[in-house]
Parts: structure tokens; sequence; C-alpha cells
């Protein structure tokens, strides 16, 4: 089989480095493709537009979902991954960012990156000949929720003008979903303790309209379509674990803050969860929760989002 994959032009390649990257238009375009993904691999059939096509997958972070979907992913593409540990190359060895890139994006066909910074992957892109796709900086995880739009579209439709419910830390993930909301008009409604709010700095003149900020979190699951939190302390942020966990105590999402929400408000974790802190096992394990069906279509949008960047609309 021929790849369906279009020759890259050096300085019109499309990134995908935080949600606001793409607009509404390819967004429903990407929900609907993951769709027909999705209905491929359950049933089995071959599709194979990226035939010998390379992803890089580079590691400065730790993971598990991400490294398995989106190697399982190219691989039921057609094409193939490399696993790169900045511990094991020369990355870790102070290469510079901008050294690597011009010859990484040279031997492969698109690469993803999980680091810190954002700052180190809009270096890298900046000097790539191919895709780079955000797997997750410390300001933004845009894979994880598009998998999470997906994941609520499958099962209540349309995410236009609903409510999520944002319930802890002001991390990659919140700032995400607050994009998410901006380019898809739907409220995000944030609760955090002190000194753990959003950085205002951050915001825009757009935000305003989507967002809601509140103190009391059973006031932003109140009639909710869905909550979703993530752990206190993210990777990074170790050291300050015990402070967090005792400003935290308060936003456990819990049977009493789900019944808050809609009678079939959904609930969501990005994974990995710690049971009795950031959420009760009865809401994690319970019947609104919808975390593993989440964690899988990690797989089929960014076999979407593979898909899309190398080879452009198939429909």
């Amino acid at each position: 089989m021929t790849s369906l994959a279009k020759p890259q032009v050096p300085g019109q390649v499309k990134h995908y480095l935080q949600f606001s990257d793409l607009n509404r238009e390819e967004y429903d375009y990407l929900l609907k493709r993951s769709a027909w993904l999705k209905a491929k691999f359950k049933s089995y059939e071959t599709w194979h537009p990226l035939h010998d096509r390379t992803l890089a997958m580079i590691f400065e972070k730790h993971s598990t979902r991400t490294r398995l979907s989106f190697e399982a992913g190219i691989h039921q593409l057609g094409g193939h991954a490399v696993y790169l540990n900045t511990r094991d190359t020369q990355l870790g060895r102070g290469e510079p960012v901008e050294d690597a890139a011009q010859v990484i994006s040279r031997m492969t066909d698109i690469i993803m990156i999980r680091t810190f910074g954002q700052e180190i992957i809009e270096r890298f892109a900046a000097n790539s000949r191919v895709p780079v796709i955000n797997g997750l900086t410390n300001e933004f995880h845009p894979c994880q929720v598009l998998a999470d739009i997906f994941t609520f579209v499958e099962a209540r439709g349309p995410i236009q003008g609903k409510t999520v419910a944002w319930v802890g830390d002001a991390n990659n993930m919140a700032y995400t979903w607050l994009q998410a909301a901006e380019c898809l008009d739907f409220q995000l409604r944030f609760s955090a303790p002190e000194g753990y709010q959003l950085d205002t700095s951050r915001l825009t003149a757009k935000s305003a309209k989507y967002l809601a900020i509140c103190s009391d979190p059973k006031e932003a699951c109140k009639g909710a379509d869905l909550v979703t939190t993530d752990v206190w302390t993210s990777m990074g942020y170790e050291d300050e674990n015990t402070l967090r966990m005792n400003a935290f105590q308060d936003w456990m999402v819990d049977e009493e803050l789900m019944s808050l929400a809609k009678p079939d408000a959904l609930f969501m974790h990005c994974l990995p969860a710690h049971r009795g802190e950031e959420v009760s096992a009865g809401v994690i394990d319970g019947p609104q929760s919808i975390v593993w069906e989440e964690a899988e279509n990690r797989l089929h949008v960014q076999k979407a989002l593979m898909e899309y960047l190398l080879c452009g609309r198939l429909d």
C-alpha cells in the first residue's frame, strides 16, 4: 500500500502544540474522523494511510497512556514508532533543542514530545521540518482534552452549550480545558483553593465569556454536565506534595459533589488517579465514571490527529 501522507513543506508545517492551534471546523472533522477510525479498530479492519511512515516519540517525563496510545496508534495506521528518552540521547547531554529538531525531523515523518516547559516544544517545532505534537507539557495537555471531548460527544452528543466543572489545581489540564471552551463554545467552571488559582496573565479577553471561577467546588458542580479533575500534585511539583494535600482536602470529587451535578452528568479523570485524594473510589468506580473509555479514546483521537497532520482531510 502507498502512504497517503503528503510531502511536508518546511515553513508551512502544521503543528499541534496547544488546543488553540486548531479551529472549530478542524475539531468537528477530527471528532468525526476519530469515530470512523474507532469503528475500523473495533471491526478489525485494516487502514494504513501512514504506510512506512515513522513517528519519533521523545520522552522527558514518565508515561503510560501517552506512549502506548501513540505507539499502538501509528502501528495501526501502517507506520512505526521510535522511542527516544532524553536520558539516553544527546538531548540529555546538553544538545541544543534546535539542533535535535533539525536532525530528528530529517529522519522521521512526525514527532511527539512529552516534556516540561512549553517553550521547549515551541523551540523544537520552530526548527522541525515535520509536524510536532504536544504529548504533555507543564502548560498544556491538548491530546488528553481532545480525547475527553470525544468521549463526552460519544456518550452525550455535542459539547457546545454544556457546562464542565473543573475541580482541582490550575494545571496544564485546566488551561487546556479553558482553550477548548473558547474554541468549542461551552462553559468551564473552575474551582481550586486559595493559592492555586488560574494565573490571570494567561487569561485572554475572550476567557471571561467562557470561564466562571468558583471559590466553592459545590458551586462549580451544581448543574454541571461533566465533572473532571486531576491529581493534586502533578509531575515536577512533588516537593509541594504535603502542602497540596492539606490545601486541597475539601476539593475531593466525592458522591456529595457528584450529586449536585445533573443526574446524567459524567465524571472524567486523565489518570493516574489517587482514590481517597482528588476523587473517591465511589465516584471513579461508580456508574457516572467514564474514565476507562476516556483513556481508550486517546488512541483513536491521536490516530485521527496524526492522519490529519500528515494527510490532510480524507473524508
